[in-house]
């Protein structure tokens, strides 16, 4: 059975009203389409009914991507932030004369500011 067949509940017809009031806020319908909207909204019994309320609007799963893109950063940092005093205490513990943490530590430090900014700039 197609999921536009399956019976809605009272959650599901709250989503997309919800989804229609926040289209609205942002300018995206009228009052009065959104008063009749809502209307078909409460009224409908199917998923494709209230999958055809909310297919001309914009996603609203934009703001999911920023936070898995935010939450990335966040497990890169951990991972630098553990990784390079592990290096460094691999050099110290070896007796090298030479920093060589020095080049993998760069390097994936300018990963991570790169990283950053393009998180930041989205």
């Amino acid at each position: 059975m197609s999921g536009e067949a399956i019976r809605v509940g009272d959650a599901d017809r709250e989503r997309t009203i919800e989804r229609l009031r926040q289209a609205a806020a942002e300018g995206r319908l009228e009052p009065d389409e959104l008063e009749e909207r809502v209307g078909s909204a409460l009224a409908a019994r199917t998923g494709g009914d209230l999958t055809g309320l909310v297919e001309d609007l914009p996603s609203a799963r934009r703001p999911r991507r920023r936070r898995r893109r935010r939450a990335g950063l966040r497990d890169h940092r951990l991972a630098f932030a553990l990784a390079a005093p592990g290096m460094v205490v691999i050099w110290a513990l070896s007796g090298a004369d030479y920093f060589w943490p020095v080049w993998p530590i760069l390097g994936w430090g300018s990963g991570l500011f790169f990283h950053g900014k393009a998180v930041a700039a989205r």
